[in-house]
């Protein structure tokens, strides 16, 4: 069918790319989510696209064409060509010739339909070329229509070909549904949850933020617990309800820890689990240590979100207030300076202190003094303070 010109065909990179690759035997098409996107009236961001042009030649029509080429995934297909600094994946048309669940061994082949039937979803196999004619061989411009997510026939077969594909079922009822989970894919994903246990955790992480990303994902989280997917994730104790209380605008990182950082130790729990980088890890961390000054029994004030901004900075003590519910609060502190001890080690020396532990213990009563006083920035009162705690060591 013909549903006008979609509006990346519009794009003179899109066009360089068919103009190297489209033709003369073989055919280029715009596949998968830059489809699904473009009629589900979502963003589209990345255009991948499919050839019956093996890799060799692909690469040698891009040079031919003045178009940069790196063999990317040259053992399953997939050449990025490079125009104008913007990367297009194009892959060769491909069959399945044996799935362990985690990755496919394939052949290269010429034939639309049977690559997109190897897909996961109906809206994914959809594909269209240079001339607009939209080819959709699964039935997923109607699932489109309905937002309803479908595995391609039988879901039990396509999640065993990749088990990954039950979490990519998640995030896509999550992202575009707006209706009930199909029973047959839940079903399907009963039987099959035990594959999830061989999956890498980068693979599983990958996933897990996307989910968090979309504007479903409380929901859709809660309809995982239901089903014992849940903790076997993550590792441990989890709160969906925590989740449901975060605004969905807010970032990924911050909507795991609303769903599973109950305190600090979870932080490592969570990076074991979901190989989460350094900084991520320490952004959890601090956000429980901030969360274990804030009470939940009243908003805090405003001395108390600047007494954490002194401890913790800014961003853990905005993801704590969230984790609380104080947006409010939140939102205060984003406006707050943080306050810094006009005051520090060398100085105490130079006051005639000898250097040791005696140097940070009194830096720390410094600290706990000016906190009292609210922070008094004047110089003389600032000076006041230091000397009555040093008067008070010498006692």
């Amino acid at each position: 069918m013909k549903i006008g010109s979609p509006s990346f065909f519009d794009d003179p990179h899109v066009q360089r790319v068919f103009a190297a690759l489209d033709g003369h035997g073989e055919e280029l098409r715009v596949v998968g989510g830059a489809v699904r996107n473009h009629f589900m009236g979502k963003p589209v961001h990345d255009i991948d696209l499919a050839t019956t042009a093996t890799p060799d030649v692909v690469i040698a029509r891009a040079a031919k064409a003045g178009l940069k080429s790196v063999p990317t995934g040259i053992d399953h297909g997939t050449v990025t060509l490079i125009v104008d600094h913007v990367p297009f994946e194009i892959t060769t048309l491909r069959e399945d010739v044996d799935t362990d669940g985690r990755r496919a061994t394939v052949l290269f082949g010429r034939d639309f339909k049977k690559d997109a039937l190897r897909r996961d979803f109906t809206f994914n196999a959809l594909s269209v070329g240079a001339n607009g004619i939209v080819h959709d061989y699964a039935d997923g411009m109607r699932d489109i229509e309905m937002r309803h997510v479908r595995f391609i026939g039988d879901p039990a077969t396509r999640i065993r070909e990749d088990y990954l594909r039950i979490l990519r079922y998640f995030r896509f009822h999550a992202a575009f549904s707006e209706n009930t989970a199909d029973p047959a894919a839940l079903q399907a994903i009963l039987h099959q949850r035990e594959g999830l246990n061989g999956l890498s955790r980068e693979r599983v992480r990958a996933e897990l933020i996307k989910l968090f990303e979309t504007e479903g994902a409380a929901d859709t989280l809660a309809l995982m617990s239901g089903f014992g997917l849940v903790m076997p994730l993550l590792g441990g104790v989890y709160c969906t309800t925590r989740l449901a209380r975060i605004p969905h605008e807010c970032d990924a990182i911050l909507k795991l820890a609303s769903l599973a950082m109950l305190k600090r130790e979870d932080a490592a729990r969570l990076q074991d689990c979901l190989r989460l980088s350094n900084a991520e890890t320490q952004r959890l961390s601090r956000a429980a240590q901030a969360s274990e000054k804030i009470s939940r029994a009243t908003e805090p004030d405003t001395h108390h979100i600047r007494i954490c901004l002194m401890l913790f900075g800014r961003q853990a003590t905005c993801d704590a207030l969230m984790l609380a519910g104080f947006e409010e609060a939140c939102a205060q502190a984003q406006s707050l300076n943080e306050p810094k001890l006009p005051l520090n080690g060398a100085d105490l020396l130079a006051r005639g202190m000898s250097p040791g532990r005696a140097i940070g213990e009194m830096l720390n009563e410094i600290q706990k003094r000016w906190i009292q006083k609210g922070f008094p920035e004047n110089p003389e009162a600032f000076e006041q303070i230091v000397t009555e705690a040093l008067a008070a060591r010498a006692k």
